[in-house]
């Protein structure tokens, strides 16, 4: 098996022409310094649990987007906070964006979708999580 081909990055990590929305989405590099930070964002994986055996993002929740809706309250925590920051990644950010509408549908303040999905987090970020 061949590994995926590597896209030239621009300045901000992103695949050089990719179409970034600011308000609905953050970078991997934004990504990974928030999840330095404080209040530590919840990093909600939605892609399928197949995909999420084949590989992750350490300290990364599994809610399917398929089962985001009946679930959403898990995101809540004890003080039921809408406003927790919390960042969903897919596998090239396409159901990302989908989950990401859903929660803030759902009364979510906080939520953005990361461009690029794990697929840029590996090339960006972390080459030890696997490409797929």
């Amino acid at each position: 098996m061949t590994s995926p081909s590597v896209p030239p990055l621009d300045t901000r990590g992103l695949p050089v022409g990719y179409p970034f929305k600011p308000d609905w989405e953050i970078t991997p590099r934004q990504a990974h310094d928030a999840l330095k930070g404080e209040p530590r964002p919840i990093l909600l994986d939605c892609r399928r649990p197949d995909e999420h055996q084949l590989t992750s993002i350490k300290g990364s929740v599994l809610i399917p987007m398929d089962q985001i809706e009946r679930r959403a309250d898990e995101l809540l925590g004890d003080d039921d906070d809408k406003s927790r920051p919390i960042i969903v990644h897919s596998h090239h950010g396409m159901r990302s964006l989908r989950v990401t509408a859903t929660l803030r549908g759902l009364g979510f303040t906080n939520v953005m979708s990361m461009a690029g999905g794990i697929d840029l987090w590996s090339i960006d970020i972390d080459p030890s999580v696997k490409r797929y």
